[in-house]
């Protein structure tokens, strides 16, 4: 088992895209449950402002550098995390596992209209992946054991959680043991982006850490300042972190 490494106080487990995968595949063969939890800038300067996503993401039995400047973070910090391992790609590594290996999965998320495009475009492209079925993400706390009990009726084994933050990692922390599946990921924003709803910005922005800024161009209205506030808090969460860990010089010696 991989040390987990700690990061503003949250323990993120090192591991690679393919140790991610096997990992999942493990669980599923073994008839054990994981619950997959994933950070970028945002969540983590959240987490520090929302004490039930704190303890629902640090209660996760995985969790992942979804962002770029967590994996540069890591670096700075001293807790050296791999390689990003994005949300969802993640997700699309896992549902081409699940069609070449048979594995029954779940969809919850999004709008109706949404998820049907997205049941669209993932049956074009993975045309053996079993769905044991789908329920949009519009329902009241109350609807929650009832969803999932009908996850657990389904019997699937992947359940993909199109939701956004606290929403999904609340709903992981209170039912997803009741869903009966092996693997819970909540997967955010990655129904729209299947569906064509949102395009997902380049690889070469990807690499340089700018997807935010994709996003934010894309939806200035509601994501422009929420980005700008939330990595600027990040900026300096890093930089007092960094403070925090260096020794202070020692006092040089007067002569008298």
């Amino acid at each position: 088992m991989t040390q987990r490494q700690q990061l503003f106080g949250v323990e993120l487990d090192p591991l690679t895209m393919d140790q991610t995968v096997e990992r999942c595949l493990e669980a599923v063969r073994d008839g054990h449950q994981l619950e997959i939890g994933v950070v970028n800038a945002a969540k983590l300067v959240n987490m520090r402002r929302d004490d039930r996503l704190a303890k629902a993401v640090s209660g996760c039995d995985l969790v992942l550098a979804d962002g770029q400047a967590v994996v540069w973070a890591g670096r700075i910090l001293r807790a050296p995390l791999p390689e990003r391992v994005a949300g969802i790609d993640l997700f699309l590594r896992l549902l081409a596992e699940a069609e070449t290996t048979g594995i029954p999965v779940y969809f919850l998320g999004a709008k109706q209209e949404v998820l049907d495009q997205m049941l669209l475009k993932v049956a074009d492209r993975f045309p053996g992946l079993k769905v044991a079925g789908s329920r949009n993400g519009y329902f009241d706390d109350s609807e929650q054991q009832e969803i999932a009990d009908g996850i657990a009726r389904s019997g699937a084994h992947m359940l993909f959680l199109g939701m956004t933050s606290p929403k999904k990692e609340i709903f992981t922390a209170a039912y997803g043991t009741r869903t009966g599946a092996r693997v819970v990921h909540g997967v955010g924003g990655s129904f729209d982006i299947l569906a064509g709803v949102t395009k997902r910005a380049p690889a070469s922005w990807q690499r340089w850490g700018m997807e935010w800024l994709y996003r934010a161009v894309q939806e200035p209205r509601r994501l422009g300042r929420r980005y700008l506030t939330t990595n600027a808090s990040f900026l300096l969460m890093t930089a007092r972190e960094l403070f925090r860990l260096t020794p202070s010089a020692a006092p040089a010696n007067r002569s008298h």
